[in-house]
C-alpha cells in the first residue's frame, strides 16, 4: 500500500468510506498502487489502469483507457467531452459500491488485458473538430487571440472549440467567444481554475463560487 494514498484518505472529509472500499476492490486485482495527479491511481508494468477519485455529487473509478472497454452493463460515463479515452464508473453510496463490486473487478480485468494487448486509444485530433466561422472572423480582428489560442495545448483547444459549436445561433457562439476571450488570452482552459482556490489545480472545483457571496 503507498502512504501517500493513506495519508489521503485519512485527511478526506467526504467520500471516505466510498474510496475506501473502492481502494479495497482495486487492491485485489494484482495492480501497483501509485499517487499520481493527487489521487489514488493504479498500474499495470507501470502503465496506468485506472485512477479513484471524487467530486461534489459523486465519487468514481477512472479507466484511462475506457473506451476500448467492451462496456456490457453500459454504466461508464465521459467525464467531460474533451476527454476522448478515459471514462468513469460513478457512484454515490457505498451500496451501489457493494452490489457492483463483482462488476467492477471484471471491468479492471478488462483493462488489464486491453494494456496487455498494447491496445491503443485513437483520439482525434485538434484538427479534426470544426471551427465556428464566428470565431475565425474574430481571429482575423485580434490576431493576438489566434495566437493565444493556438499556444494553448490541443486539451484546451479542443474544449473550447466544443463549447464554441454548440449553440445553434451565431449571436450564441459569439457570446461564448467574447466572454472566454480574457481566459484564452491568460493562457487558462475552458476549465481551468482563474481564482488560485481550487485544491484540484488547474482545474476549477467551483471554489470561485465563495468570492461571489
Amino acid at each position: 500500500m503507498n502512504h501517500q494514498v493513506e495519508t489521503y484518505l485519512d485527511n478526506l472529509n467526504a467520500w471516505k468510506e466510498e474510496l475506501t472500499r473502492l481502494r479495497q476492490i482495486v487492491a485485489n486485482c494484482g495492480l501497483v498502487e501509485e499517487f499520481k495527479w493527487m489521487h489514488p491511481c493504479y498500474t499495470y508494468n507501470k502503465k496506468n489502469i485506472v485512477l479513484i477519485h471524487k467530486f461534489k455529487d459523486y465519487c468514481a473509478i477512472l479507466f484511462h483507457k475506457g473506451t476500448l472497454l467492451k462496456d456490457t452493463k453500459n454504466i461508464l460515463v465521459q467525464q467531460t467531452e474533451t476527454l476522448q479515452s478515459a471514462r468513469q464508473l460513478r457512484f454515490t453510496n457505498i451500496s451501489e459500491i457493494e452490489a457492483l463490486k463483482t462488476v467492477i473487478k471484471s471491468y479492471i480485468y478488462e483493462a488489464i488485458e486491453v494494456e496487455k494487448a498494447g491496445l491503443k486509444v485513437k483520439n482525434k485530433k485538434t484538427s479534426d473538430f470544426e471551427i465556428p466561422i464566428e470565431l475565425v472572423q474574430i481571429f482575423k480582428e485580434n490576431p493576438n487571440l489566434e495566437t493565444a489560442f493556438k499556444t494553448l495545448n490541443e486539451g484546451r483547444q479542443r474544449g473550447y472549440l466544443l463549447n464554441f459549436s454548440k449553440p445553434k445561433q451565431a449571436k450564441t457562439r459569439i457570446s461564448r467567444i467574447n466572454q472566454n476571450t480574457e481566459r484564452i488570452l491568460n493562457g487558462k482552459g475552458f476549465n481551468d481554475c482563474i481564482c488560485g482556490l481550487s485544491k484540484r489545480l488547474p482545474n476549477c472545483d467551483g471554489s470561485h463560487k465563495q468570492l461571489e457571496k
